[in-house]
């Protein structure tokens, strides 16, 4: 056998290690005062400084604990009727917003006066309808108050704005709607969203 001389492989170059960047200075969330953190979620300049944010932090979560803890309290407290009342009130002040550029829907008049959300079938008749967007529209004072909703004029206005067969059906409507306590809530939320949604737009 023939031997060969062994010849030893160089090992490869080093590579550089890469540059550490340098952080970036921030604000301290309590003395605003510029420092270099050495941690990346640090928001304090020191220990003093993040003690006192801690405790900031803590009387927060507490402060938000008992607010939402004396919400449930209140909504425990609360019977049918008055989630009946908030939910009506909720879907009345998204009708006043909806139909905030139209006129009265039974005379037809813009005027400076006061305006209700107004129901064509009465609440008192059909209360299954009471929270039925379609029963709704913006009516004056006058109109609703001192001339019993003007039916007969709501009737017009609003074949005009939904239709004959839309307003026949809600006069053919005899569904029973029996809202629970979780369905008013629900209507409640659903229509003070959608009424904040229009008044941003409108802004």
């Amino acid at each position: 056998m023939i031997r060969t001389a062994f010849t030893r492989k160089a090992p490869p170059p080093r590579q550089a290690a890469p540059a550490i960047s340098k952080p970036r200075m921030k604000s301290c969330k309590v003395c605003r005062a510029r420092f270099e953190p050495r941690m990346p979620l640090q928001v304090a300049c020191g220990l003093a400084c993040a003690i006192a944010d801690g405790k900031k932090t803590t009387a927060m979560q507490k402060a938000k604990a008992k607010k939402i803890e004396r919400a449930e309290d209140k909504a425990k407290l609360k019977t049918r009727q008055d989630w009946q009342r908030e939910a009506q009130a909720a879907i009345n002040a998204y009708v006043r917003a909806r139909d905030a550029a139209l006129p009265c829907i039974s005379c037809g008049r813009h005027h400076e006066g006061q305006y209700h959300a107004g129901h064509y079938l009465a609440r008192g008749s059909h209360p299954h309808l009471a929270l039925v967007e379609l029963n709704l529209a913006k009516q004056c004072a006058p109109c609703n108050t001192y001339l019993s909703g003007n039916q007969l004029k709501f009737r017009v206005g609003l074949i005009e704005r939904i239709g004959l067969a839309a307003v026949e059906t809600l006069e053919a409507d005899q569904a029973p709607r029996r809202h629970t306590i979780d369905d008013l809530r629900e209507i409640r939320d659903t229509y003070r969203k959608r009424a904040a949604q229009l008044k941003k737009e409108m802004s």
